[in-house]
This record gives structure tokens, sequence and C-alpha cells, in this order.
């Protein structure tokens, strides 16, 4: 099977004592990863380069078996198929709906296929009834739901997820893994920082683990 990502000695310096080294890192279609390490590990840079948010100093990367040119040209197109949902997600003042309509109408998706697309993304999350509240009036929890299902609705083949069950109370947390784990049974590709080793246990993800921004044993 060929691999959504590959990585080849991929290095990113970030001020004079870290640096991001991964020699070989393949990832393939249709799995769930979580990636697991200390604090200042690695992991948000890890992620900023899967996400084509930062380029690295050094090294060639792989997106389904193309290689990545680091311009803002074909960066572009790839961009499309890899969405990064953040710890704090920012939402627009404006309404849920709003806010899951901004990236479709960016790419052009409009009318009546846009309310489906948004009704279908809010359902996925269980907030069926919630396209009309202000996304500023949301709870914590309610935030991070919106904001997986504004990565959902532009229908991505790579997910991305810094931590997104760590401004979720504890008995929300299990609906979130489900929500999550029926992403990949769809096809999906899902990568997700977690501190939680009962997590990835529960999800049945495959532990990528870094320590001093090198791959470590999981």
């Amino acid at each position: 099977m060929q691999p959504i990502f590959s990585l080849r000695n991929i290095y990113k310096r970030l001020g004079p004592e870290f640096s991001l080294d991964i020699e070989e890192l393949d990832l393939l279609p249709h799995r769930l990863y979580s990636l697991a390490g200390p604090n200042g590990s690695g992991k948000s840079t890890l992620m900023h380069i899967l996400a084509l948010l930062s380029s690295p100093d050094r090294g060639t990367m792989y997106f389904a078996g193309d290689q990545v040119v680091w311009s803002e040209r074909h960066l572009h197109e790839i961009r499309r198929y890899v969405t990064l949902v953040h710890q704090s997600p920012f939402l627009f003042g404006s309404s849920v709906a709003q806010n899951l309509a901004f990236g479709l109408k960016l790419r052009g998706v409009i009318g009546r296929k846009q309310r489906q697309r948004i009704f279908e993304a809010l359902t996925e999350v269980g907030l069926p009834e919630f396209a009309e509240r202000k996304a500023t009036g949301l709870s914590g929890g309610e935030s991070q739901r919106v904001a997986i299902a504004r990565a959902l609705v532009l229908e991505p083949k790579v997910l991305l997820l810094d931590e997104p069950t760590s401004n979720i109370d504890q008995k929300h947390i299990l609906q979130f893994e489900q929500i999550i784990a029926a992403q990949v049974d769809r096809g999906m590709t899902v990568i997700m920082v977690t501190h939680d080793p009962e997590q990835s246990a529960r999800l049945g993800s495959q532990v990528i683990a870094l320590q001093n921004g090198r791959l470590a044993p999981a």
C-alpha cells in the first residue's frame, strides 16, 4: 500500500537547542495514528510540517506518492486534502453554520449542496441543532466539536488533530473518540497528538513516539 505521507531525512531547526530530525517515517492511508511524547519533543513541529504549514530546512516529503514542492502554488493544491484542527481552535464570531461555510465557499461549494454538507458534518459530531447558534457562546467541548465539523465538511483525506480532547470534559471524551474512529472506518487518515496512552489503546491507534525531536520506541 502506498503511504499517504513519506518523510525522508526531514530536519527542522528551532532555536539553538532543539531540532526535529526524522530519518524515515511512512504513514499509510485509512489508519489512525497517535503522536506521543513529552512537551518539547517535536510533536507540534511535525504536525505543522504534515499540515504543509511549515517547511523543513532539508529533507524530502511525499504526499500520496508525489514529492512535495515547498512553493505556495504546489502547496495550495495539496492543502485541499489535509486539515489541521488546533488544540484551542479559533472560531469566527458568527453562527456555527457560517463557520463551516467559510471553507466551502473558498472551494466553490454553495447553495443546497453547502447546506447539506454543513448539516451532515454537524450531525456527525452530534450537534445537528447548532447551525444557527453563535459560535462565541459555545462551551469548550462544543467549540472543539464544531472545529472538527468544520474540518469534516471539507472532506479531507487526512485529518490532523492537536490534543483534541484536552478541553473536553471526561463524560464527552468517549463520544469524541467514537467520532474520530468513525472517520477512519470511512477511509480517512487521522493523526492525533495525545498525552493519554489509554486513549491510544481505546482507539487502537498506531503510536508514533517522539523524544527530543527524534523517533523513539513506542
